[in-house]
């Protein structure tokens, strides 16, 4: 199925924009955290939960925004969850102490995740092979954007207006994405094509899927390789304060050049749908997932990290995981075609499950010192290619 180019490339800023509540709901308020911390009187153990609370109730619904989508339609999931979010994000700014504020996140994380999941379902509803992925990679792409973008603006608005500016500007964007969504998203799985929402039929598909080992190999591969640059984002606050010895409006300094090796991944994934295959392109995508992690830890060990020096790595990891994401993916999503939306959700909860580990307990364990940080992309990476590997193996038994 295909649609008319200007409506595509409308789908695509929209899908895009919608993707980026996630990032902005975990990047906005991170260069805040001294000042909430001091406002709440709250430890940094405290402020690190509102991340990994945020995150753990992100991954734990993701399980229910593609099967809801699968049995209501993609258009309403979204709607809802947008509503859902603009009212959390509202609460968090009025928030007057830590533990209401982590309770008010993990709500707000219950409904970040509606776009990006159900997203990928409409994707794969309406594109199939190259096409498909090339919209994966542009949607990619953009969506990198906003963990670049949104320190920077989180920070202007702190340093402003104050940290609780920072949650109102999330609920702003969840409106200004609610009224475009109202208006421009697409239905695209009818009514005929929708399953009853059952526990039991529920509960056996998200079974069947889970249990596959293509899919657990494909998810655990996307997952590992997210984990080694996570690292560095959950670590941003420790990395870049403390690390690299930059102000709190100077988040951008490692973000921009870190998206920016995400996009320059995504585009040239987008160039080589139809000219190359998806294991190709894994291939080539590992060359630079292990010299940017290689260069890392030798960098660490050997030198004071200073910016730029210290990013650069970072931002050729970000090439290499994005340019094999969208590949990994499709073939996630087309083990299972009658049931994508479900899917969707598993590959993401797996996904965010891991990052939820990372923010909550990885990142505080090695934050403190850049070469265990460098050391914890390279473990990450390597587990990525040891699934990799033996997801290739199986394929090719079969």
């Amino acid at each position: 199925m295909s649609t008319h180019p200007r409506h595509r490339s409308t789908l695509t800023v929209l899908l895009a924009g919608l993707a980026t509540l996630g990032p902005f709901s975990i990047d906005t308020y991170m260069p805040s955290f001294p000042a909430i911390q001091a406002s709440m009187h709250a430890s940094p153990l405290e402020l690190q939960q509102t991340l990994s609370v945020y995150l753990l109730c992100f991954a734990i619904m993701m399980l229910f925004h593609g099967s809801l989508s699968d049995s209501f339609g993609r258009r309403p999931v979204i709607l809802v969850s947008l509503l859902a979010f603009i009212f959390t994000s509202i609460s968090c700014a009025f928030a007057q102490d830590i533990h209401t504020l982590i309770i008010l996140r993990g709500l707000q994380g219950l409904s970040a995740g509606a776009g990006m999941i159900v997203g990928r379902a409409i994707i794969r509803d309406l594109y199939t092979g190259a096409e498909a992925q090339r919209l994966m990679s542009k949607v990619t792409m953009m969506f990198a954007v906003s963990p670049a973008v949104a320190p920077i603006i989180g920070g202007w608005l702190h340093m402003m207006f104050g940290w609780q500016s920072v949650f109102f500007f999330m609920a702003g964007l969840g409106l200004l994405l609610l009224v475009i969504s109202y208006h421009y998203l697409p239905e695209t799985h009818p009514a005929v094509a929708r399953h009853t929402f059952s526990f039991r039929p529920l509960v056996t598909n998200y079974h069947q899927v889970a249990s596959h080992p293509h899919f657990l190999l494909l998810a655990s591969t996307v997952a590992l390789h997210f984990a080694g640059f996570f690292l560095y984002i959950a670590s941003a606050s420790v990395f870049v304060l403390q690390t690299l010895h930059l102000k709190e409006d100077q988040f951008a300094g490692l973000f921009i050049p870190a998206i920016a090796g995400v996009m320059i991944g995504a585009f040239i994934s987008g160039r080589v749908a139809g000219h190359i295959t998806p294991h190709k392109t894994v291939k080539y995508a590992y060359v630079l997932l292990l010299c940017a992690a290689t260069i890392n830890i030798g960098y660490n060990v050997f030198f004071i990290p200073t910016w730029p020096w210290a990013v650069l790595p970072i931002t050729l990891y970000g090439a290499g995981m994005s340019l094999a994401m969208p590949s990994i993916t499709l073939l996630a999503l087309d083990l299972f075609p009658q049931h994508r939306g479900l899917t969707s959700s598993m590959q993401g909860f797996v996904q965010t499950m891991l990052n939820a580990m990372v923010a909550g307990v990885v990142s505080p364990l090695l934050s403190a010192s850049p070469i265990y940080l460098a050391i914890g992309m390279m473990i990450f990476l390597l587990l990525g290619r040891g699934t990799w590997g033996l997801y290739c193996s199986v394929n090719n038994k079969h």
